[in-house]
């Protein structure tokens, strides 16, 4: 996106924000912060092109205005339920959630429906009146449908409106999402380019006054019911299939020949009617697109065929030989003209003819290839990577308790060490039973739940599942010592230089942290209300010690 581009949504975000603050609206801005926010718009990640535009949005609207910001997909991958109010609705909350889009990590899923009923809910939709302003740069991947959530809310809202800003998205995946707005009276503006901002700012935010009605004209002779009929089709005498769902953009001309404004945008098998003059005419279908000027005369009517030279590819990617579908893979294809698409799991979609450049990722296996894709061709393909599967778990000791805590840390890293002894980190998890897709090959798994820690080399074939446990050799401690500010736990034995190891701290009077089996030393700190007192404790594998600093 260019500069220009990211200057127009930041305009278009501040009028609006600016507008439901003058008719007195509670808002809450809904930000995709899944995974894919980490794609790249010339050369800058999204997520960084969207933190920039609201940075400069918030500095514009005015003081008493009541915002908040909910996001998803920021904490867990793969988790549906990933939904969070960050900032709850409030006046002058503009820094607070600059602050809270800062910080913010992008790694999850894409539940935008629940999303935006969270959010409705949130603001009392059923009670008041409540705008939800959603930007997201990817559709529903948690098994939700946006236009029947949209639906749900206007019926059962006071005064409901959803805004959608499809942010990179292509025309079709746009329609997928609009509904969500128009369900609810509200607007979707595509984010894709600066004129079609700037075009949705005319529209939306600013519209040009109405002139006043003529007196009506003599009466003519009747015209055709529809002088506007394209017809899409992927190669000469081939159409398109209707499924793949096709968008025609219709374009005002300049006085000089050129594209002017765009005067509406249509999708599906549409027919219609427009004012007699001239346009320009873009009839897209999946990534493919061809554009032509059409001429609209009284009485007559236009029956343009846009002919794609375009193919359609089916993507089956499989894990390993015999494997069903994943749907947790990413496919992305590099088409001709420079274009790129990212679909999830099973993939159909229409390309530009030509070569493609296919990668399949899942997990942390990855296959490229080059596909040729001939206009009106359909080419389908298993795409097998050969990978397999790990779940990974830890236990306090051999035979004991499983670690069930959400904050365990599991790393797995290649075997191979490097010439200074490290080794190359492949990727992470949290939890138990976190579950890895891995290349062939031999790893170590390193787990850590809190101070505990401990490492386990195993191997892993295409096709092959597997479970990988490892044994920390620990315990609980849990030290209570009302009235203290301030708890530290240490080893009980002294270095060489009589220091002892630190093994965790807390500003509490309460601590507990899964520790080594051995001996420790605790020290108390309830500064003028007792000073510092010391006990010791002795942490068994597999075994909680409970333990009271009087």
């Amino acid at each position: 996106m260019s500069a220009l581009s990211r200057g127009v949504l930041a305009a278009f975000l501040s009028l609006w924000l600016t507008a439901i603050a003058a008719s007195a609206d509670r808002a809450i801005i809904v930000l995709d912060a899944s995974g894919s926010m980490w794609g790249q718009i010339d050369g800058q990640p999204k997520l960084e092109i969207a933190r920039q535009t609201l940075r400069t949005v918030l500095q514009t609207i005015p003081a008493d205005m009541e915002l908040g910001l909910l996001a998803y997909g920021h904490r867990e991958k793969g988790n549906c339920d990933d939904i969070e109010l960050v900032v709850p609705p409030a006046p002058g909350a503009a820094s607070s959630i600059t602050l809270a889009a800062d910080a913010m990590k992008f790694l999850g899923k894409t539940p935008l429906s629940a999303s935006v009923r969270q959010a409705a809910e949130a603001l009392r939709y059923a009670k008041d009146k409540a705008t939800v302003i959603l930007i997201t740069d990817g559709l529903e991947t948690c098994n939700a449908d946006p236009c029947a959530v949209g639906t749900e809310l206007e019926q059962a809202g006071v005064d409901f409106t959803a805004h959608v800003v499809g942010f990179g998205l292509t025309a079709e995946e746009g329609r997928q999402v609009a509904c969500l707005a128009e369900n609810t009276g509200g607007k979707y503006i595509q984010a894709s380019d600066a004129g079609a901002l700037k075009d949705a700012l005319t529209v939306v935010v600013a519209p040009a006054p109405q002139p006043e009605p003529e007196p009506a004209p003599a009466p003519e002779p009747a015209a055709p019911e529809f002088n506007f009929v394209p017809k899409t089709l992927l190669a000469e005498g081939q159409p398109a299939p209707d499924e793949a769902g096709n968008a025609y953009e219709i374009y005002a001309v300049t006085a000089d020949g050129s594209k002017g404004e765009r005067v509406a945008t249509e999708y599906n098998n549409y027919k219609g009617s427009l004012e007699p003059g001239d346009y320009i005419v873009r009839a897209t279908l999946g990534e493919a697109s061809a554009e032509m000027p059409v001429k609209i005369e009284v009485g007559k009517i236009a029956e343009p065929v846009f002919v794609l030279n375009a193919g359609t590819l089916i993507v089956r990617p499989l894990a390993s030989e015999g494997a069903e579908v994943s749907d947790g893979a990413t496919v992305i294809t590099e088409y001709p003209g420079g274009g790129k698409a990212t679909n999830y799991g099973l993939t159909k979609v229409v390309l530009p003819a030509g070569e493609q450049k296919l990668t399949v990722k899942i997990g942390e296996g990855e296959v490229s290839e080059t596909v040729t894709l001939a206009a009106g061709q359909t080419v389908e393909k298993d795409v097998v990577l050969g990978i397999g599967s790990v779940v990974v778990n830890a236990f306090y000791t051999q035979g004991g308790e499983k670690v069930e805590a959400s904050g365990l840390d599991v790393k797995l890293f290649k075997a191979k060490q490097k010439i200074d002894g490290s080794r190359e980190q492949v990727t992470y998890g949290f939890g138990p039973d976190t579950k890895f897709e891995l290349s062939p090959g031999d790893y170590v798994a390193i787990v850590r739940m809190d101070k505990a820690e401990a490492e386990q080399p195993f191997n892993i074939r295409a096709g092959e599942s597997k479970d990988v446990t490892a044994h920390l050799n620990a315990g609980v401690l849990a030290v209570s010592a009302p009235g203290a500010k301030h708890i530290e736990v240490f080893g009980a034995k002294k270095d060489i230089q009589g220091n002892r190891k630190a093994f965790g701290y807390a500003f509490d009077e309460k601590h507990q942290a899964t520790l080594p089996a051995g001996d420790y030393m605790i020290v108390a700190d309830r500064g003028d209300n007792g000073g510092k007192k010391e006990a010791t404790a002795t942490v068994n594998a597999g075994e909680r010690t409970e333990v009271i600093v009087p």
